[in-house]
């Protein structure tokens, strides 16, 4: 077992000119942040002087090679080498998008700066400080890559608490692309990598070797590799790294204990496969494995889970990686299967058995050694923990492997064709299908259900004259639906859409606008979308007032604070239609300002609480906390508070909502002269005093048509229950009286009964 310690942390409605109708439906469509381009590397140059990234250096070259990377001059000598990490390897991070960062290399190999130039992360972007980020990432300067790619061990790396998964892959694919780098180019003594290697005889698995083991016989002959952890290793292990913060917190139990027991095996080897499987499991193993995909299973049993539950939110598992030489491969939840047990003879009962897929293309080589590397964690504050690593060793039994004969050699190249470029050659891991599509195919289950219930809120809608007949069940089916998404699309999916979106989407019609952009978060997608399409239905009510958690959580909240008997304020009618003016100017000021600095816009959108209080849930610094906390409380006694009078993404949806094409909410002549009652009961006061609903404000609560049907509540069917029960006695009474009764207000009063 080797042990490897690290840290990684109203008025009436006008119909506006078609000038403001092509305006306003910039504000309708989909906008999420796009990503750069690996052609990106010139432009973050220019913005980045060359003394800023690599001290004492003076000047750019010319971008270029494969990978592609700037040299970087002192004076008339080149000292070195900036490139871009996402240039290099995959660095899509917790959002599905780069997480780019401009490194710098000597010529020696060692990493000379590191400065991060854009991500999307939403948990950086609206939560955890970025200086933070920048802080960790400023920690690789003086990493010497030509050392680490001779075995030397890293120095450890802390890690901001609530960005793990954003750290790992910042750790990834800045060690990862330096490596790439520096072997392309030569750096520190390394052979320079000047095109394809010749050919060579190499191992691969033998696929004839079918034979079924027993779980002991696995053991012995390396087929299954195993490594037990104890209480006392895991604190021995914290201990060596020396910060008095992680030594206070030691694990608790007995040195002997049992912290987790883990099993690792390449189970594409057909015989292992075959034996830990089982006949039907392996043959669904082929079924899921792709030509030249990889399958490990991991296994174990303890008081620590290898998976934990954090990849249920960031899609990849943080507490396992497999090393293989310089290259690092971590593992998505569309990468994942899990197993009911071990079928070889033998086998314990374990608490976990998984299996994991290494897709083709990433440079895995299953006849080759590897390493799984576990990686435990221990606070050592309240924003910032630290990992200590565990590894396990596999080596491939020689006996599952064979030797074929190197292909024949290429015809060399023409004397007159020009000279490679430097580190040209050198393949790019670009393979696959596209990033965007395999996001969808990693989030599949969540986009049926997403799916699924728009299509149910879809029937709400269009079937909403039947259901406000039926008060009850409306608010039984209302109440589920706040439920679900609070819980599954706000506290789970953390797919709540933000003002950021639409800044971001209309700077992209100005500059970059690429389709791949905005499917690489599918969630967002599909919520997106169907606002667009119910904006021309409904306006802002079907996203404000049922697909919000942020809305979702307050409406609930001041359920409860109703039936706890809280006293519910109602805002003096003047001083409402003020108030809602708010959230129109500060949307302006943001959407003014993002046409000058997206960033600054970013940071401004902190009005917005839905960061701290659905995405990041409330692990934020205590003034973002006391904020969402404040609003939250206001909405207990003034109901959707923060809806009426601050949200800058319902202002923003209200502006294309103006153009809805239908009217679905039914009023009648009496509303609003006399009767006041709708505008009364409106929980965001969205009906104006004289009975007209403002599309601007309504949330399509359905709470008016539900009074509407109602023979108790609404004073104008209260009067025609009243006369049709007069009706009724005079002919209980009189049975004549029924032959003169004309048709047609027999078929006006069974279609009013029909709403008793």
């Amino acid at each position: 077992m080797s042990t490897e310690s690290q840290s990684l942390h109203s008025r009436p409605r006008r119909r506006p000119s078609p000038l403001a109708v092509l305006a306003l439906a910039l504000f309708a469509f989909l906008g999420v942040p796009g990503a750069a381009t690996a052609t990106d590397l010139a432009g973050f140059l220019e913005k980045v002087s060359p003394a800023e990234i690599f001290p004492g250096a003076d000047r750019y070259g010319a971008p270029g090679g494969d990978p592609t990377a700037a040299p970087v001059f002192k004076g008339d000598s080149r000292v070195g080498y900036v490139f871009l990490n996402s240039d290099v390897v995959n660095s899509n991070g917790y959002s599905g998008k780069p997480v780019q960062v401009l490194v710098a290399i000597d010529n020696a190999g060692v990493i000379a700066g590191a400065k991060l130039v854009k991500h999307h992360e939403p948990i950086v972007l609206i939560g955890i400080p970025q200086a933070k980020i920048e802080a960790t990432i400023a920690r690789y300067v003086g990493l010497d890559v030509v050392a680490l790619i001779k075995g030397a061990k890293r120095d450890a790396v802390d890690v901001v608490s609530g960005a793990t998964v954003t750290v790992m892959v910042i750790d990834d694919s800045v060690v990862q692309s330096a490596v790439r780098i520096a072997r392309a180019y030569g750096l520190g003594g390394l052979e320079r990598q000047t095109g394809a290697a010749p050919p060579v005889a190499r191992k691969v698995i033998d696929s004839a070797r079918l034979d079924v083991l027993d779980w002991r016989t696995l053991i012995a002959d390396g087929s299954v590799a195993r490594m037990e952890i104890t209480v006392g290793d895991v604190n021995a292990a914290f201990a060596a790294l020396g910060n008095p913060a992680v030594a206070e917190r030691p694990e608790p139990g007995a040195p002997d204990e049992r912290f987790v027991e883990l099993y690792a095996a390449l189970v594409s080897i057909p015989s292992v496969g075959r034996s830990l499987l089982g006949k039907n499991e392996y043959r669904a193993l082929q079924g899921w494995l792709k030509p030249g995909d990889t399958a490990i299973l991991i296994a174990g049993r303890g008081r620590f889970s290898f998976k934990g539950s954090g990849y249920v939110r960031g899609g990849i598992f943080d507490r396992i990686r497999v090393k293989q030489g310089d290259r690092t491969f971590r593992f998505h939840d569309r990468d994942h299967r899990r197993l009911a047990a071990l079928a070889a003879a033998g086998a314990p009962k374990l608490k976990e058995t998984d299996l994991f897929r290494i897709s083709a293309g990433g440079g895995f080589d299953p006849a080759k050694p590897w390493r799984l590397d576990l990686l435990v964690n221990r606070p050592t504050g309240p924003t910032t923990k630290v990992f200590t690593t565990f590894g396990l060793k596999y080596t491939p039994p020689e006996k599952y492997l064979k030797t074929i004969a190197p292909p024949p050699a290429p015809v060399p190249a023409a004397a007159s064709a020009p000279a490679a470029a430097p580190g040209a050659g050198v393949a790019k891991d670009r393979s696959g299908p596209p990033l965007w599509l395999k996001l969808w195919q990693r989030k599949i289950w969540q986009i049926a259900v997403l799916s699924a219930a728009l299509i149910l809120l879809t029937a709400i809608f269009f079937f909403q004259n039947w259901l406000a007949r039926r008060p009850r069940l409306t608010d039984a089916v209302r109440v589920a639906f706040l439920v679900f998404t609070l819980v599954f699309i706000g506290l789970y999916a953390k797919a709540q859409l933000s003002v950021v979106n639409v800044t971001a989407y209309l700077n992209a019609l100005i500059t970059d606008f690429r389709w791949e952009y905005f499917l690489n978060d599918p969630l967002i997608f599909i919520l997106w979308s169907a606002v667009a399409i119910s904006l021309l239905f409904w306006g802002r009510g079907a996203y404000c007032g049922w697909l919000c958690p942020f809305g979702a959580l307050q409406e609930l909240l001041n359920r409860v604070a109703k039936a706890l008997k809280l006293p519910q304020v109602r805002v003096p009618w003047g001083l409402h239609e003020r108030l809602t003016a708010v959230k129109y100017i500060m949307f302006l000021g943001i959407f003014g300002i993002s046409l000058y600095s997206l960033s600054l816009a970013e940071k401004l959108a902190e009005v917005e609480p839905f960061k701290t209080a659905i995405i990041l849930d409330f692990a934020r610094d205590w003034p973002f906390v006391t904020y969402a906390v404040a609003l939250l409380i206001a909405g207990l006694f003034i109901e959707r508070f923060y809806c009426r009078y601050l949200c800058v993404l319902g202002a923003a949806l209200a502006i294309p909502g103006r153009m809805r094409l239908f009217e679905w909410l039914k009023r009648y002549r009496e509303c609003g002269s006399p009767c006041q009652r709708c505008a009364n009961e409106c929980m965001v006061q969205a009906i104006h005093p004289e009975g007209n609903i403002n599309p601007n404000e309504c949330l399509y609560c359905l709470g008016c048509q539900m009074l509407y049907y109602d023979c108790e509540r609404c004073p104008v069917m209260i009067q025609k229950r009243l006369k049709r029960e007069r009706r009724a006695a005079r002919i209980a009474k009189e049975p004549t009286l029924a032959m003169f009764e004309p048709a047609s207000r027999k078929v006006r009063a069974d279609k009013v009964g029909a709403g008793d």
